[in-house]
């Protein structure tokens, strides 16, 4: 059994931080468990002062519902009252966002934790997030879940 750890999480943060820099953009960047826990947020210098909870919520998702946000979104889409009800649900820690920078962490088929990344645009923190999780030897293939049709690969 794999475990997401504090240094593992660094890793990540910093490797986030990079790309950041390259892109010209400052990002808040979180880091839970699997259960969906903080293991470590950071926001760089000049990023926005929401983005740490925008960061954290897009993390926890990643995490309880075990699929990047993005795959989320046609799910969303398509039960919108059933989406907005998770958020309030007793055990719900923080909002449920489906949306880009919102991945899930996975290695060696097991997934571990979630990575939120926030300060760009949705594009861009989707890339950075993804760029750095592939770079680190995470996987980004996940099925599909909650929609009909095929496996869903890291470009739905």
């Amino acid at each position: 059994m794999s475990k997401l750890t504090l240094d593992a999480a660094e890793e990540i943060i910093d490797a986030c931080f990079k790309r950041g820099q390259a892109v010209g953009k400052a990002f808040s960047v979180a880091v839970v468990d699997a259960g969906g826990f903080v293991v470590a947020i950071r926001r760089s210098d000049g990023a926005r002062p929401l983005t740490p909870d925008i960061a954290r919520a897009k993390a926890y998702t990643a995490a309880v519902m075990q699929r990047p946000g993005k795959m989320l979104k046609k799910w969303q889409e398509s039960q919108p009252v059933f989406f907005s009800q998770l958020s309030q649900l007793p055990g719900a820690a923080l909002p449920i966002m489906a949306t880009e920078g919102s991945v899930t962490i996975k290695k060696d088929g097991e997934i571990i934790g979630g990575l939120g990344v926030a300060g760009g645009t949705a594009g861009e923190d989707q890339q950075v997030a993804d760029e750095v999780l592939e770079s680190l030897g995470y996987e980004l293939e996940f099925p599909a879940w909650g929609v009909g049709g095929k496996p869903a690969g890291k470009d739905d």
